[in-house]
């Protein structure tokens, strides 16, 4: 009967969006953009056209050349402009470039799935040219209907409609995707899931927020509909996914709007700081937990903020046949030897909470039931720092602040900012500085509110710029570059979210998908980090994470922003230059460079 009347519901939905979209399409609210500015590609590889205006309804050549060219150093850019890639690689990740991968699967642990970690190769293994985008590419739809529905030809893969439709993940709709809101322990819809584990985390009286919930980690997250249903409820999560046999499904929820990275937990630690979250939710993630005595499990504490949540939608967690009576007894043992108390089990699911209980872990220690981590080990940034099978003790856990909720939880002074040198009063002044500098960038940009969904703040500092973004229609990937303070924490204490990187290296997400990337002083701080880190490299990067006729904003030295002038035309951006106070009350240099939308013929 529930199955029935789901399927009457989503006929009915179906009916009603596609009346939505052929009114809002007419009204050109749907799409941001209706011109043909998109030249369908031919099978000629020798040139390409461009155009970069919302409005134009022609295109130009540009002299730049189709060719797989690698990076060499000394780094040298041809007067014609960075070469493009050929089309077959509109899906390049660098990282996670599965052949690449396969040459080092031998000195890999397979049994620990290290093959799923990020790999990068060799500076001159590594493509230099600009990816460019598949066949039949258009400017994404805009949120909130991205949300549900997104251009096909965008991610023009079939196997998770083929593999995970019966379970309401995606279905195809003609020209588009439909993302009904399922997943593999929610067929029937995210918000009944959803309002379950608030019933589960509360003894059934209230929802995830009144359970204290407010930042997640969604481990294995697919097309990440628990993480869309989940900001109704001023959720923030933090979604990752390995690039694994479920195709492209980091992919399909970046380009509905959501935020998620490629990521896997296998052998290192995870780029997300200590004390992060107060729910990591894993749904059939295909992690097993069980194995090597728990060690990833010890990674989930170490993400844990005390009394925080560990959901978990798995078959051990409900069936009594193959071994899953065996991992679960397993899971079991692995928990209550870190303190963990299992408060809720049904309907396919199991929810423990992380206590706060010294003396329990101290207990425990002392039996040797864990192993305790050296100091040195939650020191630093959490980027490219080997898993240990340990459990972190001290006061600074016990004694982690005690944080309000969400959005007030934006306000919040972290007490660790002390240690980098940010003090109260400068730490107000910066969030007053980014409010007013937003309002600035809009208006350099010349854009609505509802055009830029996909936001990455690639030096967020303390997050200022993304608490200015609060009340827009965006999400914020705040990064913290590794070689930098750690202030990733007090980022996550003001209810955002965000990773550790090295821009030496790409980031792990596919290409086009991020509106608007924020560069504050990153260029200076690169500058003599040798090659691979280069302005160009950099570059690079932003140019394959960034969406066609996307916005890139820089501030930096104005020796830096002079010679990204000169170089972005090269990279097929139009640029900009502006100048805007700074906190010091001087004038800073700040760039507004838009991507050209350009294809292959």
């Amino acid at each position: 009967m529930l199955s029935a009347a789901f399927d009457l519901k989503s006929g009915q939905l179906i009916l009603v969006a596609l009346l939505l979209m052929i009114g809002a399409f007419y009204s050109g609210t749907f799409f941001g953009n209706n011109s043909p500015i998109y030249v369908p590609q031919s099978t000629s590889n020798s040139s390409f056209y461009s155009s970069s205006s919302p409005s134009s309804s022609g295109s130009s050549r540009f002299t730049n050349r189709v060719a797989l060219t690698y990076r060499k150093t000394p780094l040298l850019i041809s007067e014609f402009g960075v070469d493009v890639c050929p089309l077959e690689f509109n899906e390049y990740i660098p990282c996670h470039d599965v052949s690449y991968v396969n040459t080092l699967r031998s000195s890999l642990d397979l049994s620990r799935r290290e093959e799923l970690e990020r790999h990068c190769p060799p500076l001159e293994k590594r493509l230099f040219c600009l990816v460019p985008p598949p066949k039949d590419y258009k400017i994404p739809i805009r949120w909130p209907s991205s949300r549900d529905y997104v251009w096909r030809s965008n991610v023009n893969h079939t196997h998770l409609a083929e593999v995970k439709g019966g379970q309401n993940w995606v279905h195809e709709m003609n020209q588009l995707w439909w993302f009904p809101g399922g997943g593999t322990h929610f067929k029937h819809g995210a918000p009944e899931y959803i309002q379950r584990l608030g019933n589960m985390t509360t003894n059934e009286t209230g929802d995830l927020r009144s359970a204290g919930v407010f930042q997640v980690l969604d481990v294995g997250c697919g097309v990440a509909s628990f993480s869309a249903y989940l900001l109704p409820l001023d959720i923030q999560t933090m979604s990752f996914a390995p690039k694994d046999g479920h195709e492209n499904q980091i992919q399909f929820a970046l380009e509905r709007g959501i935020g998620a990275m490629i990521s896997a937990i296998s052998t290192k630690q995870l780029p997300y700081p200590s004390n992060s979250f107060e729910m990591v939710h894993c749904s059939r993630c295909r992690v097993d937990w069980h194995e090597n005595d728990g060690i990833l499990l010890k990674e989930l504490d170490r993400l844990l903020r005390y009394n925080g949540y560990f959901v978990y939608s798995a078959p051990p967690a409900y069936r009594k046949d193959k071994d899953f009576p065996i991992i679960w007894d397993k899971l079991v043992n692995l928990t209550s030897a870190m303190c963990w108390k299992l408060i809720a089990r049904k309907v396919q699911t199991a929810i423990w909470i992380k206590q706060e209980n010294q003396s329990c872990l101290l207990h425990n220690a002392e039996q040797n039931l864990f192993n305790v981590c050296d100091p040195d080990y939650d020191s630093g940034t959490s980027w490219n720092k080997p898993l240990r099978n340990c459990i972190i003790l001290g006061t600074s856990r016990s004694d982690s602040q005690k944080l309000p909720p969400r959005p007030e939880r934006l306000s919040v002074y972290s007490g660790g900012l002390n240690a980098i040198g940010i003090n109260e009063e400068r730490f107000i002044s910066d969030t007053i500085f980014w409010q007013d500098q937003v309002s600035h960038y809009y208006r350099l940009m010349n854009v609505n509110k509802t055009d830029i969904r996909n936001v990455m703040d690639m030096n967020a500092l303390i997050g200022g710029f993304a608490v200015a973004l609060n009340t827009f229609p965006v999400w914020v990937m705040n990064v913290v570059p590794a070689s930098m303070n750690n202030s990733l924490s007090a980022i996550y204490d003001r209810g955002l979210i965000g990773a550790f990187h090295d821009w030496c290296e790409p980031f792990s997400t596919y290409p086009r998908t991020y509106d608007l990337l924020h560069a504050n002083h990153l260029f200076s701080h690169y500058q003599n980090h040798g090659e691979g880190c280069l302005l160009e490299d950099i570059m690079l990067e932003m140019d394959r994470i960034l969406r066609p006729q996307g916005f890139i904003i820089i501030r930096d030295s104005e020796q830096i922003t002079s010679r990204i002038t000169d170089v972005a035309p090269k990279f097929l951006w139009e640029v900009e230059s502006h100048l805007l106070e700074n906190e010091q009350k001087k004038m800073d240099s700040v760039l507004i460079a838009r991507k050209k939308f350009w294809a292959i013929l």
